[in-house]
């Protein structure tokens, strides 16, 4: 039996659907207390005046909590890692929800509140993502998502609502993109994009935010040197950098040369497909590389099969699965195969364009020797006469049964 609701945690941006939430939860939930909670994930200006804002709004307290570099160094890096990738999506919401959402638990736990409230709609990812790592790791506690039960139907009846409660706004009618925003990415849904038959406006002012399309992008290339420890990026262009530090100096670098835009329509994992514009360049580099790096240090046997664990811990991510059994399995894996994924790649960006421009390892197991169209002395290329013959032998013997058949 649920217990009465007299103290209740939100998942606090400031945004469209949070703002008008404090109001709503004190006509809902009557003398119940509403602690907001926003969670830095590299949000930046948007959490200007937010503690203004809430108080204002009817909550007790907000908490801001400065989760970035945990945000990267245990859900970015390891989705990295395994080169995780949801339909070339770069899981910038999926894997900053849970990164949130423990620290929701965390306080909610701490304040003895009844329940968790989240803004997230009802025909989005974010409610499950949110809702299984609550049930994850505070499996008592009741959740609330206005988004289910209230009457408003579209983020228009929001505006309205918030007009009608006085509740300041930092968009209008006109510019009401759904964006979420971090440092990993920043994504574009709604209004004209809704309609796959238009372009998006890369170019139209307020737009882009991480950086500028490939037409704006300079027309020299620029060259960037990653540096890899085990899978982790370390350093830019010789220079040591923390994990925050790194991926903010390549979203500059990034952004600047139109590196990192993705417009897809991705299938959601509440069954309806889904039109948006992501602006990723630090991941989509560190991805690149990676990716180069990769290409060196690891055998064939574990870069096909790590092939497959990418995939399946982009599911895992994507639909919200992140304090899962499979998902700590697949990661075990992943570190395992990262012990010599150490090294240097150059990229040069251009316009959009990320080319390979050198990659070293002092784990590489490429053999120039070897490889080379001369003879050598570790390939006796007789040796193929017999490795063809058995190789081939199953293709042999069904044409040879074949030709008997037809006879």
């Amino acid at each position: 039996m649920k217990k009465e609701i007299k103290k209740i945690v939100l998942a606090y941006s400031g945004g469209l659907d949070t703002s008008i939430i404090i109001p709503w939860l004190h006509e809902n939930y009557e003398g119940c207390e509403v602690i907001a909670v926003s969670g830095n994930v590299g949000q930046a200006g948007e959490l200007e005046g937010l503690e203004e804002k809430a108080l204002k709004t009817g909550a007790s307290k907000l908490y801001i909590e400065d989760l970035r570099k945990e945000y990267i160094e245990e859900y970015i890096w390891p989705c990295l890692k395994a080169d995780a990738k949801y339909e070339d999506y770069l899981l910038g919401t999926s894997h900053a929800r849970p990164c949130i959402a423990k620290r929701l638990v965390e306080i909610a736990l701490a304040e003895g509140a009844d329940a968790i409230c989240h803004g997230c709609t009802g025909k989005g990812n974010d409610q499950v993502r949110f809702e299984l790592t609550i049930k994850a790791l505070a499996p008592d506690m009741q959740i609330i998502a206005p988004w289910r039960v209230w009457d408003i139907k579209s983020r228009d009846e929001e505006i309205d609502y918030a007009e009608a409660h006085n509740i300041p706004l930092k968009i209008n009618r006109e510019t009401n993109y759904s964006k979420d925003k971090n440092l990993w990415h920043l994504s574009h849904e709604g209004m004209d994009l809704e309609n796959p038959a238009n372009e998006p406006q890369l170019n139209k002012k307020g737009f882009l935010e991480l950086g500028v399309s490939p037409e704006n992008a300079p027309d020299v290339p620029t060259y960037v040197t990653i540096h890899f420890e085990k899978g982790i990026p370390t350093a830019v262009d010789g220079e040591e950098l923390g994990s925050v530090e790194l991926v903010e100096k390549l979203n500059k670098i990034g952004g600047a040369n139109g590196i990192g835009i993705l417009d897809i329509v991705e299938n959601r994992l509440v069954g309806m497909k889904s039109r948006g514009v992501y602006e990723t360049p630090a991941g989509t580099i560190l991805y690149k590389a990676h990716d180069v790096l990769e290409t060196i240090t690891l055998d064939k046997e574990t870069m096909h099969f790590k092939t497959m664990v990418g995939q399946r811990l982009a599911e895992l991510v994507y639909n919200g699965q992140w304090f899962s059994p499979l998902r700590e399995a697949l990661c075990a894996f992943t570190d395992e195969a990262q012990k010599h994924v150490t090294g240097d790649v150059t990229l040069k960006l251009y316009k959009g364009n990320m080319i390979n421009a050198g990659v070293t390892s002092p784990y590489s197991l490429y053999s120039e020797q070897t490889a080379s169209f001369g003879v050598d002395e570790d390939y006796n290329q007789a040796d193929a006469d017999g490795f063809i013959n058995l190789f081939g032998l199953p293709i042999k013997m069904k044409a040879l049964a074949e030709k008997n058949w037809n006879k």
